[in-house]
């Protein structure tokens, strides 16, 4: 089994930041991309960042220059530092992973539970 816990989402004013962890752990043997998802209220779920296991990441034009998206392959952790945030920012952020498996080399893609990101004054 593998298992993604996120921590570090909450209620910041607009203009503020948050830094969103992800630890992956469990049957690794390695990770391949890893990103941040989110979905607000009545929409579907996006894409905000990804990173590749070299360090190349790529984002979301809403998040474009706010968002910096990074991991740590030692600890199997990606960070997503959020500033400049906005109201429309608000969503619940979900990391993903896409893992092979140790022993059995088999790849797949996991997904944490999810923190919830509100942006209000």
């Amino acid at each position: 089994q593998v298992q993604l816990v996120e921590s570090g989402g909450g209620l910041v004013q607009p203009g503020g930041s948050l830094r969103l962890s992800c630890a992956a752990s469990g049957s690794i043997g390695s990770i391949n991309a890893m990103g941040w998802y989110r979905q607000a209220t009545g929409k579907q779920r996006e894409l905000v960042a990804s990173i590749n296991n070299g360090g190349s990441p790529i984002y979301s034009e809403s998040v474009k220059g706010r968002f910096t998206i990074s991991r740590d392959n030692a600890k199997n952790t990606v960070y997503l530092q959020m500033d400049s945030l906005k109201p429309e920012d608000t969503a619940v952020y979900s990391c993903n992973a896409n893992v092979r498996r140790r022993l059995t080399s088999i790849v797949g893609d996991y997904w944490g539970q999810g923190t919830q990101v509100t942006v209000s004054s």
